[in-house]
């Protein structure tokens, strides 16, 4: 599990300043990539551009609190990214009505870090997948992370983008149409192509005759690997 955690992103959500800090430190030190937010309109932002494994979510927060801000992400395309969720010890009710609306798992504050970390181990293994790595000239992607590396060094992809490279290479050497990739992101056909030019452009942006994700005249779009 510990070379593995270099794959995993980790979004804490919690309007205490101290808290997101001590976490932000204690999990990049145990390896883990790690974006915090204050609130949960700091937090959708955020999942609009990464690509997140597991969020740490407060209870008790001004304006939207966990639970409903649960509701929301179990109804929206983030709906499986598993959830621990921080209550205080009197939040009894909270964490019922949390745990009813779709976290996965819930600790009382104050609580030892170790107990975080191991909670979040098991959530990752029961939510991730067994590893598909598919290899295409010196990239490796891993379906499941939604994470893509040139030689031995990450390259970064928003949400959308990691949307998009997932659909193509799980129908490598398929054509897909345009108006099935709209269909299944949810996009519209103009953001399509908008995407495959970004996409492209982290993959092979020097190239004139694109190797790997071509375009069909008339068809849509293909992943060679």
């Amino acid at each position: 599990m510990t070379n593995e955690r270099k794959f995993y992103h980790i979004l804490v959500v919690d309007d205490d300043a101290r808290i997101r800090e001590l976490l932000q430190k204690y999990l990049v030190d145990n390896g883990y990539f790690v974006s915090i937010a204050k609130n949960t309109d700091q937090a959708l932002n955020l999942l609009n551009e990464i690509e997140c494994h597991l969020i740490i979510l407060d209870v008790m927060m001004p304006g939207e609190t966990g639970v409903q801000f649960t509701k929301k992400l179990r109804t929206m395309h983030q709906n499986n990214i598993p959830i621990i969720m921080l209550t205080a010890m009197g939040e009894v009710d909270d964490k019922i009505s949390g745990l009813e609306t779709g976290a996965d798992d819930y600790l009382v504050k104050p609580f030892e870090p170790k107990e975080l970390l191991l909670r979040i181990q098991n959530l990752i293994r029961r939510t991730i997948k067994r590893v598909q790595d598919i290899n295409f000239g010196d990239f490796n992607y891993n379906l499941n992370s939604k994470v893509l590396f040139k030689s031995s060094e990450q390259v970064f992809l928003t949400h959308s983008e990691g949307q998009l490279i997932n659909l193509l290479l799980k129908n490598s050497n398929s054509i897909l149409s345009r108006e099935y990739l709209a269909s299944s992101l949810k996009i519209n056909e103009r953001s399509v192509d908008v995407q495959i030019i970004r996409l492209r452009n982290k993959i092979e942006a020097n190239s004139s005759r694109p190797k790997f994700l071509q375009t069909i005249r008339n068809q849509g779009y293909i992943f060679r690997v």
